[in-house]
């Protein structure tokens, strides 16, 4: 019985881990494409006509 939990807790924990890395692998890439989008509307602003 501890055999089964103990793989059960370890492979929860790997996975986990992956959800993770995957979670900030994404957050890293929104927040740059955020920060380069924003550039460029601040690099045309006199071109914009409201």
């Amino acid at each position: 019985m501890e055999e089964k939990i103990y793989k059960t807790m370890g492979s929860t924990g790997a996975s986990t881990l992956a959800l993770g890395i995957c979670v900030l692998a994404g957050g890293i890439t929104a927040g740059v494409l955020l920060i380069v989008n924003g550039a460029r509307l601040l690099k045309n602003k006199s071109k914009m006509i409201f």
